[in-house]
């Protein structure tokens, strides 16, 4: 018999209350009430609300809401930036929330990288050595260090910036930076959270070109965070559509645009629609 391949994420159930009534908050969310009662009753915030969704492997899929709709707070849970209340995240069929420590730091180091919004960059190192970086934590030799992050910054097209500090480049340098450093892992797994909101229209539509291009040939497990429609349906194999820390809907581009499930993903897309027009 053939083996079934597994999902490359799963998210099952996944709650996260911020707050110290955490119980109370449970036993509420279970008997139905809202994000916003929640909040006016025990003045804490549901930042995930019973959330299950699996993600393929090689996709890129795309995570979009409104503010507050929980999607940072969600893909945070995917490297355990941030620990669930309740619920289980698999990655590759083990749940990672069983990791020790050390058994946590191999996986980050190995298996999933993240392309931060404000970049993350370190100013006081050049560009080689930012990409080079997290080479260096995981114990590889300089040579090796140095040899795959002077590939990575010539595939982002910074080629001859090697020895650039930061506060020398532009916001898409910097963002290219970035998204080498992540590359230069070879991790499985790329998080990408509002990775080019702080960008010009222009350079930003350049670094979604640079990633679907690069994609083409990686074919890298993407979990990209975005607010923006016109993004998600530019880049995202899938969408999944968040309001008030809850899953309303998942689908393709096309899906999404045609079969809203909801009015709030509706509003989404007629927006969209009215630019078209």
């Amino acid at each position: 018999m053939t083996p079934v391949a597994l999902d490359k994420i799963e998210v099952r159930n996944v709650f996260k209350v911020f707050g110290s009534r955490e119980k109370e908050v449970m036993t509420l969310l279970r008997e139905g009430l809202k994000k916003e009662q929640v909040l006016a009753q025990t003045g804490c915030v549901v930042g995930v609300n019973d959330l299950s969704l699996s993600i393929r492997a090689g996709e890129v899929f795309v995570i979009m809401g409104l503010s507050g709709s929980g999607k940072s707070t969600l893909v945070r849970h995917l490297n355990r930036l941030i620990d669930p209340t309740s619920g289980q995240i698999l990655v590759d069929g083990e749940n990672i929330l069983d990791y020790d420590m050390p058994a946590l730091r191999q996986f980050r180091r190995h298996k999933i990288s993240m392309v931060f919004q404000g970049f993350g960059l370190l100013p006081h190192r050049n560009v080689l050595e930012n990409v080079a970086y997290g080479l260096k934590v995981r114990g590889e030799s300089k040579g090796q260090c140095n040899e795959r992050a002077r590939h990575w910054i010539s595939m982002v097209g910074l080629q001859g910036y090697e020895q650039a500090f930061v506060q020398q480049l532009s916001g898409g340098m910097r963002q290219r930076v970035g998204l080498a450093r992540a590359l230069a892992t070879d991790t499985d797994i790329i998080l990408m959270d509002e990775a080019f909101s702080a960008l010009d229209p222009l350079i930003r539509a350049e670094m979604q070109d640079q990633l679907l291009e690069l994609q083409r040939t990686l074919e890298k497990t993407i979990v990209f965070i975005t607010h923006d429609l016109d993004e998600a349906l530019r880049i995202g194999n899938r969408i999944a559509m968040l309001k008030d820390g809850q899953l309303i809907q998942v689908g393709t581009p096309q899906e999404i645009l045609l079969s809203p499930a909801d009015d709030y993903v509706e509003r989404f897309v007629q927006r969209h629609r009215a630019r078209l027009i």
